[in-house]
């Protein structure tokens, strides 16, 4: 493996912990109401239980309140159920072929719970970052042990190593404070 090839795939490594991290976040309720808080939701169909979204179209009718049309008429009840039972605290109710799912505005302290919960997500997020850097370290050193780079090249590929870890770092650090700030505003 060249010292190109580590820096390319330390990268692209680093960027993919942002996504799971923005992916996370994204679960993480803010006072709007937005389908993606569904989503770890699962309806029993016909005995399997499968994601919300893959049974029924998720919309937003309004800032507070989620529309859920499910696809088959005979899951309306099921899928109602699931959202009930579900760990978010939520009371969907049946208007004819559609479940509105109104999202109650969070009270202070569940706001905090919510940047709590942010902030572990960024810290998960860090810590998957730093452990990549010290993969594409301990590759560097194997590399230089089996004279196939320079003390020089090894020492600059771990400066711009660091680098791109302040830089990802820096991009969690900002993203969680959105995050916070999102989750804050009243």
């Amino acid at each position: 493996m060249a010292l190109a090839d580590i820096k390319k795939s330390t990268e692209q490594k680093m960027n993919k912990s942002i996504e799971t991290l923005k992916a996370n976040l994204a679960k993480v309720r803010t006072g709007r109401a937005h389908p993606g808080i569904l989503d770890s939701v699962m309806v029993d169909y016909y005995g399997n239980p499968t994601p919300i979204n893959q049974v029924a179209n998720l919309t937003l009718i309004d800032a507070r309140t989620i529309g859920v049309q499910p696809w088959e008429k005979k899951m309306l009840g099921a899928i109602e159920k699931a959202i009930r039972d579900s760990d978010l605290g939520l009371n969907p109710a049946s208007f004819g072929e559609m479940i509105r799912v109104p999202t109650p505005p969070l009270t202070e302290e569940r706001r905090k719970e919510m940047v709590k919960l942010a902030k572990g997500e960024g810290e998960d997020a860090k810590i998957a970052v730093r452990n990549v850097r010290r993969d594409a370290n301990e590759a560097l050193k194997k590399l230089l042990k089996d004279k196939a780079c320079t003390e020089d090249e090894e020492r600059r590929t771990q400066e711009e190593i660091q680098k791109l870890t302040d830089k990802f770092v820096a991009e969690i650090d900002k993203t969680v404070a959105e995050k916070e700030k999102e989750v804050m505003t009243v």
